[in-house]
């Protein structure tokens, strides 16, 4: 007995037909497709398509998980020469710094021999030992992750909060960490690898990557503030200024859009903060190429060959 809409047993209005439209065709009272009965209005907890289309959605979704890409491996000369923390790195062992350690520490072997000096070099034909197990390269991994807030840009932390390791969990055996930092709040692009030296070339001062960012502040940005933010502003740490800065819609004042080179510590939010705005929310829509294009909020996929090849020669700025 329908409670709202059309009503089974009206006494008024439209009675139940015995001939003209008919039960068995038109509206049918007990149809097994379209609208189900509803008990007013819309129901989204009882309707089910038979012929597909709309889904309940009464939990949790599930979506099939990113296939795993092989790239390609570039074929080391066996005469060049390598910093041994460099090679301990690359094969994912550890940091450089930590590699330094392990050195000085004499945990470090080549070709049977203890090395404790720093800066010492070797050659793809050496074998390398690491608590007493041969060090060889790793496999190469490249995640582009849009990033959701409330979730930290480190490998672990010891306040137990989430991390964009945790949301990429089970997506390779590498140890892959992230490439630059975003807030903990602030959203968007970001990549994960365990390529040691792609990340120095996308993090390093002297190759710093073009990034942009959609910004949303708690009042409307004056034209004036938006020109000085394009001409420069001192910071406590030094001038900076957009390369390029633009307000997002033609109709909300209190949103930009802002193309940085800087790899600053929380440079886009201290720029707004210097002219008494407070950024409500962060979006890192543009990292060195990479863009969030068919990709939700906190969902990850594997780069492209082609990606990791553009990356890796320096196509994009």
């Amino acid at each position: 007995n329908n409670q709202g809409g059309y009503n089974n047993n009206r006494q008024g209005g439209y009675q139940q037909r015995q001939g003209g439209y008919n039960n068995q065709g038109g509206y049918n009272n007990n149809r097994q497709g379209g609208y189900q009965q509803r008990q007013g209005g819309y129901n989204n907890q009882n309707r089910q398509q038979q012929g597909g289309g709309f889904i309940p959605r009464q939990g949790k979704s599930f979506t099939p998980r990113p296939k795993r890409v092989e790239y390609d491996m570039p074929i080391p000369d066996p005469n060049e020469q390598i910093r041994l923390n460099k090679f301990m790195a690359n094969a994912g062992i550890c940091s450089r710094r930590e590699a330094d350690e392990y050195i000085q520490q004499g945990l470090v072997k080549v070709n049977g021999e203890v090395v404790t000096e720093l800066g010492t070099k070797i050659s793809h034909a050496d074998v390398v030992e690491y608590d007493e197990k041969i060090v060889t390269l790793e496999s190469k991994c490249y995640i582009l992750l849009n990033k959701p807030k409330d979730c930290v840009t480190t490998s672990d932390d010891p306040n137990g909060r989430t991390t964009v390791l945790d949301l990429v969990k089970g997506a390779c055996n590498e140890r892959i960490y992230p490439v630059g930092r975003l807030d903990r709040n602030t959203t968007g692009v970001l990549l994960l690898t365990n390529d040691g030296d792609l990340a120095s070339k996308l993090t390093h001062p002297k190759y710093v990557k073009k990034k942009i960012y959609h910004v949303w502040t708690d009042k409307d940005i004056t034209e004036d503030d938006m020109q000085q933010i394009a001409d420069g502003i001192e910071l406590e740490d030094g001038p900076i200024h957009a390369d390029a800065i633009s307000y997002a819609t033609d109709t909300d004042r209190n949103q930009a859009g802002i193309e940085i080179h800087s790899g600053r510590n929380r440079i886009v939010r201290r720029i707004f903060e210097s002219l008494g705005y407070h950024v409500t929310k962060l979006d890192r829509v543009y990292f060195a190429g990479l863009t969030k294009k068919n990709l939700p909020r906190g969902r990850w996929r594997y780069l492209t060959q082609e990606e990791v090849n553009f990356l890796k020669m320096g196509s994009f700025e």
